[in-house]
């Protein structure tokens, strides 16, 4: 059920979507396009006023100079940083401008296509967590059958991704250096659009039932989140019995995202397995392991890069692990 403020015959662009389960009965609001779907909708909407109410309409000059002026390590500069690095390395290959040597986009498509590779074979409905500015939904969308949606907490993000999907296009302010940036427009391949969608979601607390999604993608999320376990335990929840799916992280703990306590690997060097981060992923991807999941195939080191500025980049070896649904005793 929905409040329908503003749509279109095909998509509701803003509203209200109402759960009709009798022991939720919740709302939950679409805001340009977007729905946000999350377990403490106040809480959410209270912390990212500023993602929400963000303008898109201001010039080069005038942003340029808010930015001048808000300074760094400010909420407008550090939505600004972030949505640079992410939409660089989503889409920058198909930006003419791009004149960039020290780094090459496209780490995440070609990241998940190896994840894939490993599969074998991939069916819908797919549920791809984290999806950030967007680009791996549109390559799981050439690669996989069936209606792919695409979820973060991160809503600049989602508004990027959402561009690409309706209007086949990209904007976004490009880091050049300090608080410099360049604006970049370009037109970038939407095909699979029409089965495609974007919501906010929590990756802990995936709102969907058991055995929804035929495929389940993360990748390098897994270090971005208070509860690792908790999101490999969702995506187990969500994953039909003949389902399949990619994982990936570069195991980049900082306590900034995730408590000690919580970090898979990086700490107890004393321990077993003095501190490494595989064999503890793979054993709790093993079964019995408690998450759901059961590992079929990895790459331990993928390279991945992050473009931060013209010269600034960061070059992580990223694990690479394919899962299926554990097997129902």
């Amino acid at each position: 059920m929905a409040n329908i403020e503003r749509g279109t015959n095909k998509e509701l662009l803003e509203g209200i979507l109402h759960c009709t389960h009798e022991m939720c009965r919740q709302e939950f609001p679409v805001i340009d396009g977007i729905p946000i779907v999350v377990p403490d909708v106040g809480r959410y909407l209270s912390e990212n006023l500023w993602h929400l109410t963000a303008r898109g309409d201001l010039s080069h000059s005038i942003e340029t100079l808010l930015g001048d002026a808000a300074g760094q390590s400010s909420a407008y500069d550090s939505i600004r940083s972030h949505t640079s690095t992410y939409a660089y390395d989503h889409w920058g290959e198909f930006d003419p401008e791009e004149t960039a040597t020290r780094t090459r986009p496209g780490s995440v498509a070609r990241c998940l296509s190896a994840g894939l590779d490993l599969l074998g074979g991939a069916g819908g409905p797919v549920l791809d967590v984290g999806c950030s500015v967007g680009r791996s939904s549109f390559v799981l969308a050439g690669r996989v059958p069936g209606l792919v949606l695409g979820g973060d907490l991160n809503f600049s993000m989602l508004r990027v991704a959402r561009q690409a999907l309706v209007e086949g296009e990209v904007r976004y302010a490009r880091r050049r250096i300090g608080l410099v940036y360049d604006r970049r427009c370009f037109d970038v391949p939407n095909e699979g659009a029409e089965r495609l969608d974007f919501w906010v979601m929590d990756a802990m607390a995936l709102p969907f039932a058991q055995g929804r999604f035929g495929t389940v993608t993360s990748l390098n999320m897994l270090d971005c989140v208070p509860d690792p376990r908790a999101v490999l335990v969702g995506i187990g929840h969500v994953l039909a019995p003949d389902g399949a799916g990619v994982l990936a992280t570069p195991y980049d703990w900082s306590v900034n995202a995730t408590q000690p306590q919580g970090w898979i690997g990086g700490h107890s060097q004393r321990g077993m397995g003095r501190g490494a981060g595989e064999p503890l992923l793979r054993g709790l991807l093993s079964p019995g392991g408690g998450t759901g999941l059961r590992m079929v195939g990895e790459i331990e080191d993928f390279p991945w890069q992050v473009r931060l500025h013209d010269r600034s980049a960061v070059s992580y070896s990223t694990h690479v692990i394919a899962v299926t649904a554990e097997a129902k005793a």
